[in-house]
């Protein structure tokens, strides 16, 4: 049932992928990293002058965190964030010559990557099996019945399970994407293409009522 589903959500969103623009893993890892509690839109509109001036590793761990935290404020967490990047390109060049490491395990020694971000990474900079869960993955995830569990690392666990090595970044941009257009906190059910399956809409109240006043808290 989930290579159906999949399949019916692949056709909804044909060309599915990531919506950060990059033209090198260096630049993706720091997209990604930008991502957090952030739109993908938000990004793209920070990352062309930071990528001019930091165009790789080397050139980024020499900045002054005040300069990034002002190229990166609009991203959010921006102090913390810029901590992250400058943490992620020192390590870079001194673990890794300034490359981006293509390993689950070298990525997320690095700082502010985790198992989301370093799968985002292997699976558009390096062609390398990868499922990023984020919120949309989870939430799509759950109401289509594919997994029962809210925890990320469960989750990653469960879908790769389900599907072969080849389809996961692929299901993973489908469900992301699938989340922001169709499958919101308010799904709109009636616009999904993988209804049929899908155990929320099976329910008496596919789309959740308004909540009573008393419960606006």
């Amino acid at each position: 049932m989930a290579r159906r589903i999949l399949s019916a959500l692949e056709r909804h969103h044909p060309g599915a992928d990531t919506e950060l623009h990059y033209s090198t893993p260096f630049e993706l890892l720091t997209a990604t990293i930008l991502s957090a509690q952030c739109t993908d839109a938000r990004v793209n509109q920070v990352t062309p002058v930071l990528f001019r001036r930091y165009p790789d590793a080397s050139a980024l761990s020499r900045a002054r965190p005040a300069t990034i935290e002002r190229l990166i404020r609009t991203t959010g967490f921006y102090r913390a964030k810029a901590r992250s990047l400058l943490g992620m390109a020192s390590a870079l060049v001194e673990r890794h010559d300034g490359q981006v490491p293509a390993s689950m395990d070298d990525l997320v020694r690095l700082p502010g990557v985790g198992r989301k971000t370093a799968n985002v990474v292997l699976g558009h900079a390096f062609g390398l099996p990868g499922f990023p869960v984020d919120r949309h993955v989870l939430r799509v995830s759950r109401r289509l019945g594919l997994i029962v569990t809210d925890d990320p690392l469960a989750a990653e666990a469960a879908l790769c399970q389900l599907l072969p090595r080849t389809k996961w970044t692929l299901a993973s941009d489908t469900l992301i994407l699938h989340g922001r257009r169709i499958c919101r906190p308010r799904p709109l059910c009636d616009r999904c293409g993988a209804r049929s399956d899908c155990v929320h809409a099976a329910k008496p109240y596919s789309v959740e009522p308004p909540r009573r006043r008393s419960e606006r808290r």
